[in-house]
């Protein structure tokens, strides 16, 4: 299943730390982050708990962009 978050972040090369980050979280079957639209497509592994899979994406993005924000 996508789903489809809201982000606020800076810069592009900080858009693509945030969408290889994000694809490394146990759970995250894909991730796609537009810097244009502001918005990260996530697309999760079957049978996974989708809000605390997110909420581990969101920790792996504030370590590669601290500024950055996801609007779950």
């Amino acid at each position: 299943m996508k789903k489809t978050y809201k982000i606020e972040v800076d810069c592009a090369n900080c858009a693509q730390k945030m969408e290889d980050a994000a694809k490394k979280v146990a759970g995250v079957a894909d991730a796609t982050v537009s810097f244009m639209t502001q918005k990260m497509k996530v697309e999760f592994a079957e049978d996974v708990n989708q809000e605390n899979v997110m909420q581990e994406v969101l920790k792996a993005c504030k370590k590669v962009e601290s500024d950055c924000e996801i609007f779950l």
